[in-house]
């Protein structure tokens, strides 16, 4: 594994979430992991995969009701739900 630095690890980051559509879980948790090891915020991007098996949302369903927004992941049925 090459070292990087932090903004050399922020770049690969952006990189890699423009193209998570056809990514796997476990390069998703890599890209995790090497936010976490860098302490990079992932914001928004944490949005795009579920929580739980880290599979990225292809075609999920998704619930607006009460200001919630839930996300049930199609792959584990893992309910995500934030704030709107």
């Amino acid at each position: 594994m090459k070292k990087l630095s932090k903004s050399e690890a922020e770049k690969e980051i952006e990189e890699f979430f423009k193209h998570i559509k056809n990514k796997t879980p476990k390069e998703v948790k890599k890209a995790k992991k090497l936010a976490m090891r860098h302490s990079i915020k992932l914001g928004n991007k944490r949005k795009l995969f579920c929580k739980k098996c880290f599979s990225p949302y292809n075609n999920q369903k998704i619930k607006i009701k009460n200001g919630m927004k839930t996300i049930i992941c199609r792959n584990c049925d893992y309910v995500n739900r934030w704030k709107i």
